[in-house]
């Protein structure tokens, strides 16, 4: 009965696939996927290591119900081919967003090359506004301090970013995330202590209500500044 199961949802994934991405191997196939090493502690993917239903949109069309998993060590976007029962990478330069678990949207943008992690330009849209709030999530491989089964290990790190017009600017520091914006320190004070918010105990939410203060603001926005 089990195996009868799994023979069914293996049909209908393959059903389903012909079905969202009749063009699949010809539009997006990147080549198979090489997976980690298993003597490395942790693993590449944003979250989890198993395959999620996402969303898929490329050429302004939007695949659902895709098997999907981002790699954080490569920048990548990997899907599983049912038929040949492998893990295949997409052709970053095809995706222009996709969406994980419903409430994890990443999107690709240019003009970010200069950073050290920018890779193939897949950032978390925190925030879909004039002044957009992103996040690149990144993992990079360093050695563990004790010798033993994992002399390796996945660790994880990430930063935050507005974007306006093409333009990035990295938020690290309260005071560069407000002149960023042409924001007044006074203005800002009073705001977030109406809001009982600070930079140093809540980083990503702050950065979030100084979007939302610019954007509420009468005055035309100029642009970032750096």
């Amino acid at each position: 009965m089990w195996a009868a199961k799994i023979s069914a949802q293996t049909q209908s994934f393959i059903s389903l696939y012909k079905e969202q991405l009749p063009y699949f191997q010809e539009l997006i196939t990147g080549g198979q996927y090489g997976e980690s090493p298993l003597n490395y502690e942790g693993h590449p993917y944003f979250e989890r290591r198993n395959f999620e239903e996402g969303v898929l949109s490329i050429n302004q069309i939007s695949y659902t119900d895709v098997q999907l998993l981002y790699d954080e060590t490569e920048d990548e976007v990997v899907t599983f081919h049912p038929i040949y029962k492998q893990k295949i990478l997409i052709k970053a330069e095809k995706i222009q967003e996709f969406q994980l678990d419903q409430d994890h949207l990443f999107r690709r943008f240019q003009g970010n090359e200069k950073y050290t992690y920018h890779r193939n330009g897949f950032y978390q849209v925190l925030k879909d506004g004039k002044v957009k709030v992103l996040i690149k999530h990144y993992k990079t491989i360093e050695p563990t301090k004790e010798v033993g089964k994992y002399p390796y290990k996945y660790v994880e790190d990430q930063e935050y970013f507005y974007w306006y017009n093409d333009d990035f600017v990295p938020i690290r520091k309260k005071k560069q995330a407000i002149q960023s914006l042409g924001l007044q320190k006074k203005e800002v004070k009073k705001y977030m202590k109406a809001k009982d918010l600070f930079f140093a105990l809540e980083k990503e939410r702050y950065i979030l209500e100084l979007a939302n203060l610019r954007e509420n603001k009468s005055e035309g926005f100029n642009g970032l500044l750096k």
